[in-house]
């Protein structure tokens, strides 16, 4: 891939009365839309969600799980939507228990119920100002009139092929007489999923969970054995709870609770804060070692206690205590060059994070996801939308917390960030990206809080990727080509292997938006890496 330099480097797109920002020009247009009509920030959500699974199928979607980071201006609090799907109740555990693997494609990989559709619904129900039609009719005119396929969606369509291709109804939708792939700058129409849409508009997220769109979900697995019902469906429901917090560096930090691993940025941050920043900033080479290090403890405690609460507590009271932290702060310092971190970070998947910021002082944050490009693979025939495979995430091994088991949410690496000081929120931040997003959240609050960079500038600044994304096999240290090709040698001689230089702007560390909100304008930021576009008014 080459290298895409965006003309915008380092200047925030700064408003007076709202700010949103997306992975997708078209979607944010959509939500910026919404706010200039009268709609507030979750309106604006609604709208740039839902847009982004017509224009940006390929990453997100009605198939899919969300979680929203809520900051409600009337009762000054945060609050988080869970709307992450259930596994399906009678899962075939025994089959993936044979073969040795959960499926990541097919039938057999939706396995969980998409929450995304619920989320909209519900969120929009507590928070939103316009009518919900309203803020689905962006995603419904572009759906059903089209709209210009972009670099990522050709990208991803054409390196996808085999996926594309396995099953009809999926091939009737995203290729051109069902075989070639979609080239960047055509149009695309998605008349099945305007259809959908527009159900939705009309009689909420009951159309998808118990009317027509659930019997066409359930037709289509009966007729290719899979295993979701209309029970399954019926009884999805999104839950309202409580962020997580932390203290850095004289901020509030929150974050998303479990099943997502929201807690990694926390630990992450809060590790640091225990670091002089002379230590911290001594050179490039040990910030970087300082920061991966504190990332595989952080994934130390993900990978041992992430699960859904309500199958075994997942202590984050302990996790983030500052005396737990402090103790881990003490461990990174003891292990800082004794162990090479790449070997043991193990998760992946993709994401697609969008905020929003509006005049009334609310401000949000919603991850949506398939887990993998193209999710399952699957569209259930006349809908439009693909099935998520985020059920591959779950493990087989009967130890672990995350394990496969029947109407039990899977852990997610779906999570995003809000920073509050003394008069509320500062900053929303997210990034997609699999074991990615911890690790560039933290970096990109660090760069905007203690650096004082401007949003987009903290964006644009290279990065790099601790782990595996997109469902790679190899773990390793991958720095964006605007580092030095010295610094490889120079963490090699702080212990680590595999390190290695990507493209300059490299997907592989993420996708990455922001809004900082000031008492009298925001500045919003968007990822050169991406199609994605940072508005406002």
């Amino acid at each position: 891939m080459e290298d895409r330099i965006d003309p915008r480097i380092g200047q925030p797109f700064v408003s007076k009365n709202a700010a949103v920002a997306s992975p997708n020009n078209l979607a944010t247009v959509a939500g910026n839309r919404i706010m200039q009509q009268g709609g507030n920030a979750i309106d604006a959500m609604v709208a740039v969600n839902a847009t982004l699974g017509v224009v940006f199928p390929h990453m997100t979607g009605a198939g899919g799980d969300a979680f929203w980071l809520i900051y409600d201006a009337k009762t000054q609090r945060q609050y988080v939507l869970n709307a992450s799907g259930r596994s399906v109740n009678h899962v075939d555990i025994e089959r993936y228990q044979r073969q040795g693997f959960i499926d990541n494609r097919g039938v057999k990989a939706a396995i969980t119920v998409p929450g995304a559709v619920d989320g909209w619904y519900e969120a929009h129900k507590r928070f939103g100002k316009l009518s919900f039609a309203e803020c689905l009719a962006p995603a419904i005119e572009y759906a059903r009139d089209g709209f210009p396929v972009s670099a990522s969606l050709a990208q991803f369509s054409d390196e996808k092929l085999n996926v594309l291709r396995k099953y009809e109804s999926t091939s009737k939708v995203f290729l051109k007489d069902q075989v070639s792939p979609y080239l960047e700058g055509e149009i695309f129409h998605n008349h099945d999923l305007a259809n959908t849409l527009e159900a939705i508009a009309e009689k909420g997220s009951k159309a998808f969970y118990q009317g027509d769109i659930a019997d066409k979900i359930v037709n289509h697995m009966e007729k290719e054995n899979g295993d979701m019902t209309r029970d399954d469906l019926r009884k999805q429901q999104s839950q309202w709870e409580d962020p997580l917090f932390i203290n850095y560096n004289g901020k509030t930090v929150s974050s998303l609770p479990p099943n997502s691993d929201g807690m990694a940025t926390l630990q992450i941050l809060g590790m640091l804060d225990h670091i002089d920043n002379e230590e911290l900033d001594k050179s490039t080479e040990d910030f970087i070692n300082w920061f991966t290090r504190a990332t595989i403890l952080a994934f130390e405690d993900r990978n041992a206690y992430l699960t859904d609460p309500a199958f075994k507590d997942v202590p984050t009271d302990k996790l983030l205590d500052d005396e737990y932290i402090s103790e881990l702060a003490k461990r990174l310092h003891a292990e800082s060059k004794k162990r090479a971190p790449e070997e043991e970070i193990n998760a992946d998947g993709d994401t697609t994070f969008s905020c929003a910021a509006d005049a009334e002082g609310n401000v949000v944050g919603v991850v949506q996801s398939l887990y993998w490009e193209w999710g399952s693979g699957v569209v259930p025939e006349g809908t439009g939308f693909l099935l998520q495979n985020r059920g591959a995430f779950f493990s087989l091994d009967e130890d672990s917390p995350n394990k496969l088991e029947g109407n039990k949410r899977p852990g997610h690496t779906l999570t995003c960030a809000m920073v509050e000081g003394n008069d509320g929120p500062e900053l929303i931040i997210g990034a997609m990206g699999g074991d990615g997003q911890p690790q560039t959240q933290a970096t990109l609050i660090r760069r905007v809080i203690v650096e004082k960079r401007n949003i987009q500038e903290a964006i644009d600044q290279p990065r790099w990727l601790l782990g595996r994304t997109w469902g790679e096999k190899q773990n390793g240290l991958r720095l964006e080509g605007r580092f030095d090709q010295s610094l490889i040698q120079k963490l090699e001689n702080l212990g680590h292997t595999h390190v290695t230089l990507i493209d300059s702007y490299s997907d592989l560390v993420g996708h990455a938006q922001g809004i900082q909100i000031f008492k009298d304008r925001f500045e919003a930021g968007a990822d050169p890496r991406s199609n994605g576009l940072a508005l406002g008014y």
